[in-house]
Parts: structure tokens; sequence; C-alpha cells
């Protein structure tokens, strides 16, 4: 068997780690498939020199290459006895396996390696540790690359000692010479001890595993519970926003049955009203031609004896008593719908405001500003926004009101009457930043596109709808969006925070000391990206928008 394998290696090519196939021998003496060769040496031509795989021998010129029968005729014959093919290349060490120290020329995987040899081995050659009684007897492990870390750099022994005073592994002669007097002991006892201790701790870690599958258990069963509280929750809302549209187009018929009845009533009676008055035109211009064809009579005899008769004329419909009431009669209907309406809506606002504070209000508030700081975002002032009353330094975080205008070239987007200034960035998902202030200023969030022309609100953090502002003093806190105050009561703080979630359309505000403290919260519908604003009130006054720490 082993004559057979070495037989196979022999005949086999080394590059496609087969039998050889036209087998050709090079100057150097070493043998290879005809065409596993010549693709080696086409690799090569640029060079202008060719080389053996094997032994490195370079050639010049490239030799010619003939087919050797007499290998040829070998492998054929030792296919015929049931050769098999060299190795596979699986067998082989890799760059990254472990060699076997024993095989020569392209060594073989080590399946193990001995501890008291410091060597590594292929199948075949651990045969002895396996078969000889003295080899037996030594330590076996997996195959292991860092065999020579088990030699002593100093005296080139194996390390079978532990130093327990230095920590770290020493071998007999260390412990007599350097490490004389130190709590030594043998490997094998430090390691018993310190399996024992691993054991215990696998003990206890399997134990916190159990813990916290029971933790997973409850927070699963919390997942169902929450799932079948928010289902049943969307079912009522369906339940009640179904009966309140039903209820809404109910009003909805009736109203526009009483106009139409309504309307039919009018039409009939203005159409009555309407025939009466054709036919009194008919009578009198009925009238008016017999009294034109009395007038035309000759005979004064005859005329004075028609005209009492003719002249007498019935009493008409006074103009006075047709009410003409055009589409204005229907405005008091329209008005009281459009009041209805806005009345709607604002309950429905304070609704949703209502349903989603009490849905935010449900998580317990953080207190720690750990929290926040995960979404942290670093906000840098834009100085293309910035008034011309306002100085900004600390690489663009912090702004201060200055007596003195400052030399800022013109930009459509500065703000020109109002002392505020805008981000640079744009803030979408989920955000959080501290704002540092003195004197009096606005803490505040806007769209981009706020107005920056003008003192009117539409440019005035805090007085439009694209803008919310938390205004901060030695008097406390107050909050103002859309031109509405809001006061506030808090813990008073020289450090703002402000948490962000633009999909969730909440706006937080925080007194920041060593706890944080929520001021005020907003829930609204964010429908553009937001910037971090400040507007400095007074003389003195500054915000610094603070680095993460």
């Amino acid at each position: 068997m082993e004559q057979n394998q070495l037989d196979a290696e022999t005949i086999s090519c080394s590059i496609c780690l087969d039998l050889l196939k036209d087998p050709v021998t090079i100057p150097c003496g070493h043998s290879y498939c005809m065409n596993c060769i010549k693709s080696h040496w086409d690799g090569e031509d640029q060079r202008g020199s060719h080389s053996c795989p094997q032994c490195r021998k370079t050639f010049i010129p490239r030799p010619d290459l003939q087919k050797s029968t007499m290998l040829a005729a070998l492998v054929e014959q030792l296919k015929k006895t049931g050769l098999q093919a060299a190795p596979a290349d699986h067998f082989y060490a890799g760059a990254q396996d472990v060699a076997c120290d024993v095989c020569t020329g392209r060594k073989l995987k080590a399946i193990k390696s001995c501890l008291v040899c410091l060597a590594s081995y292929c199948e075949k050659h651990i045969q002895p540790h396996k078969n000889s009684a003295p080899f037996m007897k030594h330590k076996l492990v997996e195959p292991s690359k860092n065999l020579q870390e088990n030699i002593c750099s100093h005296h080139d022994e194996v390390m079978k000692m532990f130093c327990r005073t230095d920590q770290k592994s020493i071998c007999y002669l260390c412990s007599v010479e350097e490490h004389k007097g130190h709590d030594t002991v043998s490997a094998a006892a430090e390691r018993t001890e310190r399996q024992r201790e691993l054991q215990e701790r696998r003990g206890k870690i399997k134990q916190k595993v159990q813990d916290r599958e029971k933790d997973v258990k409850l927070l699963q069963q919390e997942v169902e519970a929450i799932n079948l509280s928010a289902e049943k929750t969307v079912e009522d809302s369906e339940k009640t926003f179904t009966e309140l549209i039903h209820l809404i187009q109910k009003r909805s018929s009736d109203v526009k049955q009483r106009i139409r009845s309504q309307q039919e009533a009018e039409v009939s009676r203005v159409k009555e009203l309407q025939e009466k008055l054709e036919q009194e035109i008919t009578e009198l211009k009925r009238k008016d031609v017999e009294l034109e064809q009395l007038s035309n009579t000759e005979d004064h005899n005859s005329f004075l004896h028609s005209y009492p008769s003719l002249s007498d004329l019935r009493e008409s419909t006074p103009s006075a008593a047709i009410d003409i009431r055009p589409l204005r009669r229907w405005e008091d209907v329209t008005a009281a719908l459009s009041e209805l309406r806005d009345k709607l809506q604002d309950i429905l606002r304070d609704i949703w405001t209502k349903i989603s504070l009490t849905l935010t209000e449900a998580e317990p508030e953080p207190e720690s500003r750990a929290y926040f700081l995960e979404n942290y975002c670093q906000i840098i002032l834009d100085p293309n926004t910035a008034n011309r009353r306002l100085l900004l330094s600390e690489g663009n975080r912090k702004v201060t009101w200055m007596d003195q205008p400052q030399s800022y070239s013109s930009h459509p987007d500065r703000f020109t009457v109002y002392c505020q200034v805008l981000s640079r960035e744009s803030l979408t998902g989920r955000c959080y930043w501290e704002v540092e202030w003195r004197g009096a200023v606005r803490v505040a969030v806007a769209y981009k596109d706020i107005s920056k022309k003008g003192e009117g609100y539409e440019c005035f953090f805090g007085h439009n709808d694209k803008s919310w502002a938390l205004e901060c003093s030695q008097g406390g806190y107050r909050f103002v969006h859309n031109n509405i105050w809001t006061s506030i009561s808090g813990p008073g703080s020289f450090r703002v925070g402000v948490d962000l979630d633009h999909r969730a359309g909440v706006l937080s505000f925080y007194s920041v000391s060593e706890t944080t403290t929520l001021l005020h919260r907003v829930q609204t519908t964010f429908t553009q990206p937001i910037h971090a604003g400040v507007y400095v009130l007074a003389s003195g006054s500054s915000a610094e928008l603070c680095e993460a720490r």
C-alpha cells in the first residue's frame, strides 16, 4: 500500500496533482503533463525565461517538449493494476493549514500536534504515536501553528510550569532562577484550577442564559399582549370612526333633504306667484285693447255709455309683496356648515394631540442623558442665514448678539430683521442636540423655506406654522408655535436638550443638568426636513450648540 502510494506520487503531475497525461520530462529532470507545463510556461513568456514549478531552475530559451514514451507506458501499466491518483489537493497543506513537520517536498496537512515532541504530523507520520508504547504517552492535540510558544525563549526548554506571581508560563529552569521564591506550580495543576474556575463560570453563564430565556419569554408574552391590545384598539377606533362617518353621512343626507324640500317649496311658491302675475298681465293687455278701441270710438254717446264699465280695474298684486330672495338665502346654511367643519377640525386635532401624547407618555420618560446621546447630532450654524447682528464663533456652533453689525455678504437666505440663524444641516429621522444659553434666547426648529425678509410674523421663529420655539430666559420658559403661547414650568437650567423624531412627528424639549427633565412636547406632522435654529433676543445674549460629551 505504501509502495503504491509512493509510486502514485512519483508519476503524478505536481501542477494538476493527477496522474501524468502525455508526460514530458524537462531539462532539470522533473516530469509534468504536457498541457500543464505548456500552460505554466505560456504564463511566463513575457519574462523571457521559463522555470520548473518544483526546483525553480530557469531555462533560456524555452525548451522543446517531447512526450516521454517510457513514463507514458508506465502510467498506463500502473493504471491497469488499479493504481489511484496522487492525494487530492485538499490533503495538501495550504497557507492557512498546519503542515506535517515530517513530510518532505510538498507537505500534507497535519491531523495532530504533539505537545511533547512539539511537532505536527499527518495521517501517515502520526502512526508511531498511535502504535508505539513510548509515544502513546505523549499529549496529542488539534493541529497548532503555535507549538513554539511552549518553548522557553531563555532556556530552550518546554514550559511545563506556571508562575502565579507573574501569571505566565515558565520552564523548570525559570522556576529555580529568575522566578525563584515565586508561587509556582505545574502547568497541569494550574490548568486544573483554571478548569474548575472555568466550569464555575460556565455554570453561572448557563444560569444567566436560563434567566435571560425566561426574560425573553416574558417579553414575548408582553409583545403578544401589546399586539392584542393594539389590535383591539384599532378595531375600536375603526368602529368609532365608522359610526362617526355614518353619522356625518346621515346628517349630510338630512341637510340635503331639507334643502331640497325647501327648494321645492320656494320654487312652487315663486311659480304660483309667477302664474298669477302672468294672468294679470294678460288681463291688463286685454283691457288695454278694449280701452284703445273705446278711445277710437267717434260716437260720443257710445263712448260715455261704455266708459264706466271699462274704466274699472281689479286691484293688482303690489310689487312690494314680491320677495326676491336670491342665493344668499342659503348663505346661513353654508356658514353654519363651515362653522361645523372648523369646529370638527379643532375637535379632531385636539383629540389627535391627546391620543398622540397618551401613546407617547405611555413609555417611561428616560432620565439618563446616555439614552439621548445615542442619537446625538453635531449641529453647525449656517453663516449664510445669520442676521448681521449675530457673531458666529467656536466653529460656527456659537452665536452672540452684537451691538455692531457684522460684515456678512448679501445672501437670499439671510434673516434681514430678526436676530436669527438656522443650522446648515437638514434633519430627518431621529436626532438629538443640546444648546447652552445665556441671557434670553429662543431654541427653535424651522423649515428651510421660512421667510427671511422683513419683520412680519412669517419670518419670526414661533409665530407661524413653519417654526416651533422654546423661549429661555431668567424668567423661565415659554413655548410658541403659530403665534400661540404656552407657559411652561420646569427646573431651571442653562442647557436645553432638543429631541426630534421627524417621522413620528414628535418634538421634545428638555432641561438638562445631572438628569434630563421634559419641559414640553409637540405632536405634529412634519412636511419638510427640519433645521435647528436660534433667536437671540437681547444684547449680550448667546447660545452655543454643544458637542457630544
